[in-house]
């Protein structure tokens, strides 16, 4: 296959530079695949945006449905930087024979490794005290007392293979940890030595809850308000999936009035937040960001590259989330023909 591969440009830096630095396209050129950057950088692609590539690696960009038109060429495969797909429209996509892949394996341990660094930082109450220093108030400092992970039950809301690792890294702990996920076979919780609990069962008895799920029309507002009114006072909410799995407002009310004791979020329902979380002192926030890191930057481009010269070999990638393009014949003709 002749194969011609899109970057969306949100990668770039005012500099010109890539943001993320090395994120594996030396692979496409040493393969002989001819890449470049999109000329334009889109919130959302339009069809001409997409008509010169037969395959694209984007972040940013959300693809709907009027990312296609009828007579304008189409990528084979679109490959999303990163492991969140609600701002790709899966089922216009497949109508249109376009594969669309994620990135677990790459995202898998950073993310990982953000929830147990923004857990540590809340239960340790790291940014109170580094505010004590920062503004001469030293005496202050056995006033903020933290808590220790330790024997303690970490109740983990969605177990898929970023949830997984976490329980991975959670082992030196010695913690117990209850799970929620309708999904995840009780043969795997067990192997990973997750007790699968109900949501109520979740809140009422965990000491911090650390929300790691999809988000789905069925998980939006998950951690609600009868959710959150279940968590002991003394318990901590973390988020590092998707901001729309937590009631924002619902949690600011519990954290204002101490109905639990403090939250660390990654993600927000509107980025920037504007719910007013980031004026509370009981709350540790990040923007969005946490797991990037060079391990990340390198993971996610590498899955990215893989999908692609897996699709240039005439092959079906890994980590499609469209599995149903896949199974239709125009779908496979594209794939066989390059096109």
């Amino acid at each position: 296959m002749t194969c011609t591969v899109g970057v969306s440009r949100d990668f770039l830096g005012e500099d010109g530079r890539n943001l993320w630095g090395d994120i594996g396209l030396g692979r496409l050129e040493r393969a002989g695949v001819r890449w470049e950057y999109l000329p334009r950088d889109v919130p959302a692609f339009e069809p001409a945006d997409l008509a010169p590539y037969s395959a694209v690696i984007f972040a940013a960009p959300a693809v709907t449905e009027s990312s296609f038109a009828d007579g304008v060429p189409r990528p084979l495969l679109l490959a999303r930087f990163g492991v969140g797909y609600d701002t790709v429209a899966l089922d216009a996509c497949t109508a249109r024979d376009v594969a669309v892949t994620i990135t677990p394996d790459g995202a898998r341990r950073p993310v990982a490794t953000a929830a147990l660094t923004l857990l540590l930082s809340v239960l340790h109450r790291s940014v109170t005290k580094d505010r004590l220093v920062r503004e001469g108030r030293w005496a202050e400092r056995a006033l903020h007392m933290g808590r220790g992970l330790t024997g303690a039950t970490v109740g983990l809301v969605g177990v898929g293979n970023t949830g997984a690792e976490f329980v991975r890294l959670l082992a030196p702990f010695g913690v117990t940890v209850l799970g929620h996920d309708p999904f995840c076979p009780p043969e795997r919780a067990a192997e990973l030595g997750v007790r699968l609990v109900d949501a109520d069962a979740l809140a009422a008895d965990s000491d911090a809850v650390v929300v790691m799920a999809a988000l789905t029309p069925e998980t939006f507002h998950l951690v609600g308000e009868r959710f959150l009114a279940r968590m002991r006072p003394d318990a901590v909410l973390v988020n590092v999936a998707r901001g729309p799995l937590v009631d924002e407002d619902a949690l600011v009310a519990a954290l204002r009035d101490g109905r639990i004791a403090g939250a660390g979020l990654d993600v927000f329902e509107s980025e920037p937040p504007t719910s007013g979380i980031e004026r509370l002192p009981n709350v540790t926030l990040a923007p969005h960001s946490l797991a990037w890191t060079s391990e990340m930057s390198l993971g996610n481009g590498s899955s990215c590259v893989d999908a692609v010269l897996a699709v240039a070999r005439g092959e079906a990638p890994r980590f499609v989330v469209n599995r149903a393009v896949l199974e239709r014949p125009s779908f496979l003709a594209r794939l066989e023909n390059g096109r």
